[in-house]
């Protein structure tokens, strides 16, 4: 008897050869029979289109490690909240994924494909409306949030201070996902710069990136007093419950929000013996929040601050690529370590630190754009319902962080 992963691989392979046409048929099949569904969805779907096929396509290919994506799953389900998901969406969109499927699979498609893509989706509708039903009630699906800061430290580059209208739980090291009232569901993650606060305000670093519509608006279109949509704090670079008592932390362009977000944590609640952090651009000018570093280890004489610029002639401080000067900096395999940034440098300094010796679980980072085979997050339905948003990683995908498409937090 074949079994379910087979039977969805082996069907899968029948329609990659038709990854666009596919993809417009999905939708088409979705909007034609739920036409109400449309408006949960942002007004251009070119995104949504080429990540519905990604989506698949790396599910299918990790579809034999589906215990790890439980909890992930119900994480998921609770996020979607925001998008104002009913029961009958998860219907309409695995009936318009099953359609599609069995239509480009041709005659080679057969009652037992059926049955294993239709289980495989019951689950992951399950598990994601489950979650999404158990949290109601307990927290909102979203919070409105206002600007009450908003600092131009470069052309391209704003740091936003935001007060949330409720209590917006979240840790160190996550991420939260914003709308603007300029472009209504359209959804973009970005790191929280902030450990949390009694007066729970919370800072972003965004950099406005070519064609982001989200990043543009909210680095150059939004002012103090505007308003935000904030979705529920997500991301697993946290600080674990008994981290070494020397740390070091690795940052690269606005990847600098999450780890900053640690070292704040850190220096309040952990006070490691030491704390080594790297912070790397291409210029000087690049380094824009270093007087705010410089003020955390003048409170905490144990933060060690090292800027590190690859790309300035003349610079009087170290110079160099992360990757290649940070291993030269010390020996760092008994230490915990944080990377974020863009996501070659936090290949690259993974690498590097685990041919060194440092342990796995002593070993934080994400990425921005996970790759393919874990790019489930990143989503189906982004923009809307996002009810296969990572929903097909229940065939087993790891919960890497969501592709933001906007910002290079990461």
């Amino acid at each position: 008897m074949t079994d379910n992963p087979t039977l969805i691989r082996d069907s899968f392979a029948l329609v990659q050869q038709h990854a666009d046409k596919l993809t417009g048929h999905f939708y088409a099949t979705l909007f034609l029979h739920n036409p109400e569904v449309r408006e949960l969805f942002p007004p251009a779907m070119d995104v949504q289109r080429d990540r519905l096929f990604r989506a698949l396509a790396g599910a299918v290919r990790m579809l034999d490690r589906p215990a790890e994506l439980t909890s992930f799953l119900e994480q998921l389900g609770r996020d979607h909240r925001k998008y104002e998901v009913r029961a009958e969406h998860y219907d309409a969109v695995g009936n318009a994924l099953l359609a599609t499927l069995r239509r480009f699979a041709g005659e080679a498609w057969t009652p037992a494909h059926e049955s294993a893509w239709s289980e495989a989706y019951r689950l992951i509708a399950a598990a994601m409306s489950g979650a999404a039903e158990a949290e109601a009630g307990r927290t909102p699906p979203s919070w409105l949030a206002e600007v009450v800061g908003h600092e131009q430290r470069s052309p391209d580059l704003a740091v936003l201070t935001l007060r949330p209208n409720a209590p917006f739980p979240y840790r160190a090291g996550q991420y939260t996902t914003v709308e603007t009232a300029r472009w209504p569901r359209v959804w973009r993650p970005y790191s929280i710069a902030n450990a949390p606060r009694r007066d729970g305000l919370v800072t972003l670093h965004v950099r406005a990136v070519p064609a982001g519509w989200v990043s543009n608006t909210l680095v150059h279109h939004t002012r103090v007093g505007d308003v935000v949509r904030l979705g529920p704090g997500r991301g697993s670079m946290t600080l674990p419950e008994r981290p070494s008592r020397r740390v070091v932390c690795v940052a690269g362009g606005t990847g600098l929000a999450p780890i900053k977000a640690l070292v704040e944590e850190m220096i309040a609640r952990h006070r490691p013996l030491t704390l080594h952090l790297f912070v790397g651009a291409r210029q000087q000018s690049d380094l824009y929040d270093l007087r705010s570093l410089h003020q955390l280890a003048s409170v905490f004489p144990r933060l060690i601050l090292v800027p590190v610029i690859s790309a300035e002639i003349g610079y009087p401080g170290v110079q160099g690529r992360l990757p290649e000067v940070v291993p030269a900096q010390g020996h760092w395999p008994e230490h915990e370590v944080f990377v974020a940034g863009p996501d070659d440098m936090v290949v690259s300094m993974v690498e590097r630190f685990q041919r060194d010796g440092v342990p796995a679980e002593r070993l934080h980072y994400d990425l921005s754009t996970t790759p393919a085979e874990l790019d489930i997050t990143s989503g189906l339905l982004d923009g809307a319902a996002g009810l296969l948003d990572g929903g097909a990683g229940l065939l087993g995908s790891g919960p890497g962080r969501p592709e933001g498409g906007e910002q290079s937090a990461h």
